[in-house]
């Protein structure tokens, strides 16, 4: 199977040479995506909001990619300050809950200082009837 590149349609992309999602194979590969609303081009001020837009756009990735959420098995989850772990915890908690993938999250600096959390994805796609 070829590689293929699934694109949001964000101008950050292509501004900076990347896709939004990367199928190659069975795996897919989601960017680092953030909480901004591609179709308003804005973002929310909260991190649980954002959270939840990050959500929106890694599932519209996937679906793109033929896969879902349940086909998830890695997410790495960079927050901009670790006392918004408590907020964003029970928001990724109820996304995952069945699916459980390996996690690791991270404090870090942001080049947006309105991002609040960017989150990525590696997800393999199954047979149907094989989700979590």
């Amino acid at each position: 199977m070829a590689r293929r590149l699934i694109s949001s349609g964000s101008s950050f992309e292509k501004l900076a040479g990347y896709s939004r999602a990367v199928v190659d194979g069975d795996w897919i590969f989601v960017s680092g995506t953030t909480g901004f609303d591609y179709a308003r081009m804005a973002i929310p001020k909260g991190v649980v909001a954002q959270t939840e837009q990050c959500f929106a756009n890694i599932a519209a990735a996937l679906d793109k990619a033929g896969g879902s959420l349940a086909d998830v098995v890695r997410v790495r989850i960079f927050l901009g300050s670790r006392k918004d772990f408590a907020a964003v915890a029970p928001v990724v908690g109820r996304h995952f809950a069945k699916i459980r993938p390996a996690n690791t999250t991270l404090v870090t600096g942001f080049v947006d200082p309105r991002m609040k959390i960017e989150i990525e994805v590696t997800a393999k796609k199954r047979k149907k009837g094989k989700r979590a």
